[in-house]
């Protein structure tokens, strides 16, 4: 679970409607003609930019992993490959299939080497199995900036409109107020949506693919060195590689311990 994501939310919303009730009701910030423009707007101008089975997947699967958060860390990650290629050089890769793996990724990919599967199978097999899963998770970052741009955009089409709607209606006073309160709250709506939620969604997916690009391409080739039975030290310094500069020396000083 990323709790930074949730309890971003969820102190933003207490932001909001703390302003809100210092002020005045809640129920003076909801307007369905608003609504109707910010989310109905966003969402027709989506629905042009991409086709609709990319936004029935990544909308969903945005919010999966923009809420979750992977387990092992790159350091952890580099440990168990070198643990594994340990027991691979010792019992052979027969020995590989007795392990418990909580990553699917490396599971799949140590399964290859225990079914004895060539270089090339394996290499080809999960290159094409992370690029598939980046590009989807790079279909729903997209999505959910697309609709962060889009809704303070319409956000000002429900300002224009409720301007215009209480320009025509300067005669009767009694209609100048909601009128007025559609004009600032499409507003509101729109700018709230695309930097509370969308925006911010948007960012933390495209931390996670890059994130998750380095993870998956260290496993591939912590895997495919497993595959040749390079030793646990060369694997654990080869991996050593894909950490940051601080991490890789950290790591080292640990060693001998």
């Amino acid at each position: 679970m990323d709790i930074a994501t949730g309890l971003g939310l969820i102190s933003g919303a207490v932001v909001l409607v703390t302003l809100i009730l210092m002020g005045g009701e809640l129920g003076m910030f909801l307007d369905y003609h608003a609504a109707i423009v910010i989310f109905g707007g966003s969402f027709a101008a989506t629905l042009i930019r991409f086709p609709l089975a990319s936004i029935f997947h990544g909308i969903p699967m945005g919010m999966k992993f923009a809420f979750t958060l992977r387990r092992t860390t790159q350091r952890e990650l580099v440990e168990e490959i070198a643990g594994l290629a340990e027991i691979a050089r010792k019992n052979g890769p027969i020995g590989l299939e007795r392990v418990e793996i909580d990553d699917p990724f490396l599971a799949k990919g140590v399964r290859y080497v225990a079914d004895g599967y060539d270089a090339d199978f394996i290499r080809d097999n999960l290159e094409r199995d992370r690029d598939n899963f980046l590009t989807h998770l790079d279909e729903g970052q997209k999505i959910y900036r697309a609709i962060g741009d889009c809704a303070p955009a319409f956000g000002m089409v429900g300002t224009l409109i409720g301007m215009v709607q209480m320009f025509a209606n300067m005669t009767d006073p009694s209609k100048l107020g909601p009128y007025m309160a559609v004009a600032l709250l499409a507003t509101f709506y729109g700018a709230a949506v695309a930097n509370l939620f969308c925006l911010p969604i948007a960012d933390k997916l495209h931390v996670k693919l890059l994130d998750e690009e380095i993870n998956r391409t260290l496993i591939i080739d912590g895997v495919l060195m497993m595959r040749d039975s390079k030793s646990p030290a060369l694997v654990r310094e080869m991996l050593l590689a894909y950490l940051p500069e601080k991490h890789r020396h950290e790591d080292v000083e640990l060693a001998p311990a």
